[in-house]
């Protein structure tokens, strides 16, 4: 027997922090190295990636009342990303490599505890459209009966969200804040998620027929825009700076694309067959 929605939920939730505080634990044993941070940005950019295409993409059409679907999800997906460009822009807090080979070709320096508030600030704000991209994806997951529902999106940030955390520890301990400061913003930061994904699941189920329609619809486009533009920063730039490893990140990147696809492909056949009894 399938388990419900909501226990799947905090399932998820717990999954996700414990992934958070892991990937944020990490940076007190030293950073990951250029090439193996690199090849691991990779395949979770290009898994998110197929997430944003095959999972939230036709949920959120299907969710999109009225006959100008298209041109309602391309303005919700142009907002997300928009909003992502924004936060990129003036919190720059999408930094996961720091590695010294990583120093050398993007010239990153350090960052004072001014600049890491933002940091903290920015990928606070990005957490929260993870999370509600994870809530309204299992409540849309639930309506329509599907087996698993949320678990493409459940795991793109779980493979995401440790990149993020050791960021936000690496970038503290750099600005040489105490470890007992680095384990409290951790455990912080790992709740966001979490807090947001179950309060979004349970807001979209008390509002019912109206946000179980067309705002969860459009949430989801705009998760799509969201996704897109994560996927894509820890994509372009590596294109321009790496002129090694090609092979190995083009491998990478075509492995997570092709799980994301995978995990669709299983989804439609559960539904499907699902439908069939």
């Amino acid at each position: 027997m399938a388990a419900s929605p909501p226990v799947l939920l905090a399932a998820y939730a717990v999954a996700v922090f414990l992934a958070s505080v892991a990937g944020g634990r990490l940076s007190e044993y030293g950073a990951m190295t250029h090439r193996r941070t690199q090849i691991v940005m990779s395949f979770v950019a290009g898994f998110i990636l197929g997430i944003a295409v095959f999972h939230l993409l036709p949920h959120g059409l299907e969710r999109i009342p009225g006959p100008n679907v298209f041109e309602t999800a391309a303005l919700w997906i142009m907002i997300g990303m928009f909003v992502m460009i924004v936060l990129l822009r003036v919190f720059d807090f999408h930094q996961h490599d720091f590695s010294a080979e990583a120093a050398a070709d993007h010239g990153h320096g350090g960052t004072g505890r001014g600049g890491l508030f933002g940091v903290a600030l920015g990928l606070g704000l990005h957490t929260v459209t993870e999370g509600a991209a994870l809530g309204a994806s299992v409540r849309v997951g639930f309506v329509e009966e599907g087996v698993l529902p949320g678990l493409g999106v459940c795991l793109a940030i779980l493979l995401h969200k440790p990149l993020d955390a050791y960021s936000i520890t690496g970038m503290m301990k750099h600005a040489g804040h105490n470890p007992r400061a680095r384990l409290a913003a951790n455990l912080g930061y790992a709740l966001i998620c979490p807090v947001v994904a179950i309060a979004s699941y349970l807001g979209a189920g008390m509002l019912g027929p109206i946000a179980e329609g067309p705002m969860i619809g459009r949430a989801l486009a705009f998760a799509v825009g969201a996704f897109l533009c994560i996927s894509l920063s820890d994509l372009l730039p590596e294109i321009h700076f790496h002129r090694h490893d090609r092979g190995k990140l083009l491998v990478a990147l075509s492995a997570g694309i092709g799980l994301a696809y995978a995990l669709y492909l299983v989804e439609a056949m559960a539904i499907h067959g699902h439908g069939d009894h």
